[in-house]
């Protein structure tokens, strides 16, 4: 089968949909599939272009047997906070994209083209060659980002909002297939206007034998001058305005006095980093860390007594922090910022302790509960450990996801 891909994020990109689409590339080309990419240099989430790239250029590479083409795209000189730079970096990769969408499409000749959103601005453009090829059309949600870009506000305006919302529901009714990452994200797509039968569930995947549980004295601990009394309450991954992570530097002030042995430790990058380090600076049980590297992330998830998942109340059941899986995997508990009954609160039930976003109180105290009862710890991460093997392992995910592709494929075939 030849699978062409189609999104803004690839890697050596080391979280979020970049990630993702990499891993899922790269399994596909390992089982004998012809596999090509097209996405734009890497950038995210320093928004820095990555050393070795040219953004001024095309370039192709060849990563673990997938051809990879690279668009340059627009990245502001300062991280973008705001809606304009983001705008501008995503229509620019949208535009400069189509004459290596179109190239690709030639010479291929896939049997399916996959675009990966966010960003939705490539979905028109995924969709208009498909169809000017005969070539079945997949579409993969990993966050509602126009939905999450009103509800924080980088958008703004009801005309606005109805007119992409309404532009939104079309472009999702014409692909073939469109699929998401949990049920609550797949009963928004059809309220969105996708037809239920052309939806599927594709879950974000863990590898859990490359995350498995392992001792908590790690190298981190000993580069941090941290002991085996610390509790370590972790943080890692993108740091941005939909995380809210302001929260847990809340808490972190919070029980500096009341539990010095709790220390917060940040291992990310993004938007809101500088922010974060200049309110965090007074405080002496903080330490930050930078992105990691795959072959180092289990060891990185072990350092952890505690896992931190922050999100804003206005994206519940927008998105579903791709850190969940590798958390549950790594055997530690999680605190959450949830409310009751979304999706986020319904995966980690039993797993960790779900508290209200906009409840800081509730937040330190999950935290010092877990902190002070080694005994759930070890209870809730077991748990969290079952249900990754269970509910999100990596083959599985995969293997189900690639049957459907066969299918759509092989359908597109009859019909060709």
């Amino acid at each position: 089968m030849k699978i062409l891909a189609y999104g803004l994020n690839y890697a050596p990109e080391l979280t979020g949909i970049g990630k993702y689409s990499s891993e899922l590339c790269e399994w596909l080309a390992s089982r004998g599939h012809t596999v090509e990419v097209v996405t734009a240099h890497p950038y995210y989430p320093d928004w820095v272009l990555a050393e070795g790239y040219d953004n001024r250029s095309y370039q192709h590479e060849i990563r673990n047997r997938v051809k990879v083409r690279r668009c340059p795209l627009y990245l502001p000189r300062v991280v973008p906070t705001g809606k304009r730079g983001r705008i501008l970096s995503h229509a620019s990769f949208a535009i400069s994209s189509v004459p290596k969408l179109l190239a690709s499409v030639r010479q291929l000749r896939p049997d399916v083209l996959l675009a990966v959103t966010p960003s939705f601005l490539i979905a028109p453009m995924a969709l208009a060659v498909s169809r000017m090829f005969a070539t079945p059309s997949w579409l993969h949600v990993q966050d509602f980002e126009l939905d999450a870009a009103f509800e924080l506000g980088m958008l703004a305006g009801n005309n606005l909002r109805r007119a992409a919302t309404s532009v939104e529901s079309i472009i999702l009714s014409k692909f073939d297939r469109i699929s998401t990452i949990s049920p609550r994200m797949m009963d928004r797509l059809h309220t969105k206007g996708a037809p239920p039968a052309s939806t599927v569930k594709f879950r974000n995947w863990v590898d859990t034998e490359a995350i498995s549980p392992a001792n908590r004295m790690t190298r981190f601990r000993e580069q941090l001058g941290l002991s085996d009394r610390h509790i370590v309450a972790l943080y890692a991954g993108s740091i941005a305005a939909k995380q809210g992570i302001e929260s847990l530097a809340d808490a972190a002030a919070e029980l500096q006095a009341k539990a010095p042995e709790v220390v917060f430790v940040f291992c990310g990058a993004g938007a809101m980093l500088k922010h974060l380090v200049k309110i965090t600076a007074p405080l002496s049980n903080v330490k930050f860390l930078d992105l990691q590297p795959d072959e180092r992330m289990r060891e990185l998830l072990a350092t952890a007594d505690i896992h931190l998942i922050p999100q804003r109340a206005q994206i519940s059941d927008l998105m579903l922090p791709s850190k969940l899986a590798p958390i549950l995997a790594s055997a530690r508990p999680a605190v959450a910022m949830a409310n009751p009954g979304t999706q986020l609160a319904i995966e980690i039930d039993g797993a960790g302790i779900a508290v209200p976003p906009s409840d800081r109180e509730a937040l330190s105290k999950a935290i010092l509960k877990l902190a002070k009862d080694p005994g759930l710890r070890m209870r809730m991460g077991a748990h969290g450990r079952t249900l990754a093997c269970t509910r999100w392992d990596k083959q599985i995910i995969l293997s189900e996801f690639e049957a459907r592709l066969v299918e759509i494929a092989n359908r597109g075939r009859m019909h060709g």
